[in-house]
């Protein structure tokens, strides 16, 4: 539960934010920008920013997950996006209205409980900033799973779907691959007036050009990281090897753990960073985005994998607690795409402990091209 001065500070900040909507609007509704609005939620409440993460929740309280959303209150009842499906809308060439409802259910429904299982949360809420004439206020709801054994087509035409479930209302953008839902302001959590200031620049001026040089000079530092492919590349494809990496334990020869895994490191990123990584089968502590810790290192010819000490210990989170593989259930590239993860960022804390966490497809590409 968050204290009341965690909410005085929240709302007060908020009010300061809404006040200088002339930089960005001339509208007597104040702006936000939904970044501010995340990282003032997770400093307000000291709650776990997820919000780069690309996964269902934007910050974590506690054992919650919390989708962070701010909108125009408008009529009370607007729909707003909680998901994209850019990389699979290939999946929803050719379907029937009824196939493409139930298999967005499934594609949502995926991701948060992965969400769910990465961070070890146990329930999941939206937590909405709505924005009104010269007022804010606030409101939560439960991010509840599509319950598909209710749904009910509303409408379908070339390019939108709409449905509902027992409890929520939604509609599908085919063209955007784009699922939004309803949101009713109900059950308002608080409620601040705010005055937007007519001219902010002058009061920026005023509070800032006047602050000593030092406070300028400050920098944020940012810790060392690489990023990590749970997967392959063949030619020009993608596969998870049935016999190596994220499926070592599938591997010929002695026998192993079914839950021996390891995480490949590209050569390239030993020689682009050869100081990163500790030195082969030096043991580290590698905290997971739950929080847990456990003893990691790198191994084998040319430290080409990232395992942890005891051979099963990241095969059990991974493969069992994230990805929710049965044991001896082949992982593929396919898997991975379902949930829309299919690289890790390493971060380095200090010189024997390390953190992993997931990252959206595609990024491992994007670190290639950054640091060719």
């Amino acid at each position: 539960m968050a204290t009341k001065q965690e909410y005085e500070y929240y709302q007060k900040i908020l009010k300061i934010l809404g006040s200088l909507t002339n930089l960005f609007s001339e509208s007597k509704v104040p702006y936000l920008n939904y970044r501010i609005t995340e990282n003032l939620f997770c400093k307000a409440f000291t709650a776990k920013n997820l919000s780069r993460s690309d996964v269902s929740a934007d910050a974590s309280l506690n054992d919650v997950g919390v989708g962070i959303k701010t909108f125009v209150n408008g009529n009370g009842k607007t729909f707003q996006k909680i998901a994209e499906f850019n990389r699979d809308n290939i999946k929803f060439r050719g379907l029937n209205p009824k196939e493409l409802v139930e298999k967005v259910a499934d594609l949502r429904n995926e991701r948060v409980e992965s969400t769910k299982r990465i961070y070890g949360l146990k329930s999941m809420i939206y937590h909405c900033i709505v924005r009104d004439e010269e007022k804010i206020k606030t409101f939560e709801c439960d991010m509840g799973l599509i319950d598909k054994s209710t749904i009910i087509l509303l409408n379908s035409t070339k390019n939108t779907v709409s449905f509902k479930d027992s409890k929520n209302e939604y509609s599908f953008n085919i063209t955007k691959s784009t699922l939004y839902k309803r949101f009713i302001t109900q059950d308002v959590i608080f409620e601040i007036d705010v005055k937007i200031l007519e001219d902010p620049f002058e009061v920026l001026e005023e509070k800032f050009l006047k602050v000593k040089d030092v406070y300028y000079k400050k920098t944020i530092s940012k810790k060392p990281f690489v990023i990590l492919p749970l997967y392959s590349i063949t030619k020009d494809d993608k596969k998870v090897h049935e016999k190596s990496g994220l499926n070592q334990w599938n591997a010929e020869g002695r026998k192993r753990d079914l839950n021996e895994i390891y995480i490949p490191i590209p050569a390239w990123i030993h020689k682009r960073f050869p100081a990163f990584f500790l030195s082969r089968d030096t043991p580290f502590n590698l905290i997971l985005p739950d929080g847990t810790m456990l003893e990691a290192k790198v191994c084998q010819d040319g430290s080409k994998a990232l395992m942890s000490k005891h051979n099963a210990d990241l095969g059990k989170w991974l493969l069992r607690k994230v990805l929710n593989l049965k044991e001896k259930e082949l992982l593929t590239y396919e898997k991975l795409q379902k949930i829309g993860l299919d690289s890790v960022i390493i971060e380095r804390i200090d010189k024997k402990t390390y953190s992993i966490d997931f990252r959206p497809s595609g990024t491992y590409e994007e670190f290639i091209e950054e640091n060719n």
